[in-house]
C-alpha cells in the first residue's frame, strides 16, 4: 500500500503575512504537482495536514485533483516540531491509502523514522511541494519516488 508525505508550498514571509500563506510561486508549485500526482492516477482515502494555514492550503489544492473519498483533515502531530512518532502510529494503523501534508524537520524525520528506524538518519529530502511515495508491505517500508517542482 502506498503512502504518500508531502511538504507544503512555498510561503509568504512572517513580515508579509503572520499567518504563512502560499505565495503565488507556492501555489503555482503544489498545481503542478497535484497535476503530475493525478496523471500518475495517485488515490487516496484522505488527505491530512497540519494545522498551519499553507499545509490546509496545499491539501485543498491536491484534493482538487485527487478527489480523496474522504476529503481533506486537518489534524494534529504533523507540525514542524512535532514528534514523528505519532504521524508513524497513524501510517502503521491506516487500513487505505493517505497523504500528509506537513513541514520540515518533521517530515524528513517521519519518512527517516519510516525507512531507517531513526528519524535523526535524514535519507529523504523535502524541498518545498515535494511528494514523496513511501510503500508499506508486509510492515516495511521503501521509498518507491519522490516527485519535486
Amino acid at each position: 500500500m502506498d503512502f504518500y508525505l508531502v511538504r507544503h508550498g512555498e510561503a509568504k514571509s512572517e513580515t508579509e503575512d503572520a499567518r504563512r500563506p502560499l505565495n503565488e510561486r507556492g501555489r503555482r508549485e503544489v498545481e503542478s504537482m497535484a497535476r503530475a500526482a493525478a496523471a500518475k492516477k495517485i488515490t487516496v482515502l484522505e488527505i491530512v495536514h497540519s494545522d498551519k494555514l499553507r499545509a490546509g492550503e496545499t491539501a485543498e489544492i491536491l484534493a482538487r485533483h485527487l478527489f480523496p473519498v474522504r476529503g481533506v483533515r486537518r489534524t494534529q502531530g504533523l507540525g514542524p516540531e512535532d514528534d514523528p512518532f505519532i504521524a508513524k502510529a497513524e501510517l502503521d494503523a491506516a487500513a487505505d491509502s493517505l497523504m500528509l501534508v506537513g513541514h520540515l524537520p518533521h517530515l524528513g524525520r517521519l519518512a527517516s523514522l519510516l525507512l531507517t528506524g531513526n528519524p535523526d538518519n535524514v535519507v529523504v529530502g523535502f524541498s518545498t511541494a515535494t511528494i514523496a511515495c513511501l510503500a508499506r508491505k508486509k510492515g516495511k517500508w521503501q521509498l518507491r519516488w519522490t516527485l519535486s517542482p
